[in-house]
């Protein structure tokens, strides 16, 4: 199955993480059903420590509107590398919220089918994060975490959650679903912080 589907870099590689190998298609990793949301029905909230608010996917489609180009890494050993998506910055979607900077320690992404997970603040609040709505040019499919997910590049693909619909604005850590059933409470990939001890 190695050959087939995934394959080690055939020389050093400065964007492969340690253990990782290289997929040669995007594999669907998923766990339970996958939610089908329209368009048209999607909502997102955010609350918490910040002031309570309900966007749409036209208030969204309103927002400027990037492209990223980023690597991929998921916990169970594969990545993909230069995965193109479009989407809003994360550090754009904020400023049409009220929030408390101060007392935010951390955000809960929570998402449909009643996944969550979570991340300190300065891992929330990193340049390149996006609502990713596009994959490689077209609408994201369900199966990927359509109609809109997070991505969050710098960590283990997990943090990025499918089929978001609202952030939580928290003081303290809370774990996440990933999390509370031992998955590392951080998920960086170049220290392979893949599971808890």
């Amino acid at each position: 199955m190695l050959g087939k589907f995934f394959k080690k870099p055939t020389e050093p590689n400065d964007r492969v993480p340690p253990g990782q190998y290289l997929t040669n298609g995007f594999p669907i990793m998923t766990y339970g059903r996958t939610p089908t949301v329209a368009r048209d029905a999607w909502e997102f909230k955010v609350w918490g420590l910040a002031q309570e608010k309900t966007f749409t996917w036209q208030d969204f489609m309103d927002m400027p509107q990037v492209g990223l180009t980023a690597d991929f890494h998921c916990v169970t050993r594969w990545s993909k590398l230069e995965v193109q998506w479009t989407g809003i910055k994360v550090l754009d979607f904020l400023k049409t919220i009220e929030w408390d900077s101060e007392k935010t320690k951390h955000v809960m992404a929570h998402c449909y089918g009643d996944y969550t997970t979570n991340m300190p603040l300065e891992d929330f609040l990193k340049e390149e994060n996006i609502f990713a709505h596009i994959l490689s040019g077209e609408p994201l499919p369900a199966e990927h975490g359509g109609p809109m997910r997070l991505l969050v590049p710098h960590l283990y693909a997990w943090k990025s959650a499918k089929w978001i619909n609202g952030l939580e604005f928290i003081s303290s850590e809370q774990l996440g679903f990933w999390e509370q059933n031992g998955y590392h409470r951080r998920g960086e990939p170049w220290t392979e912080e893949r599971y808890s001890l």
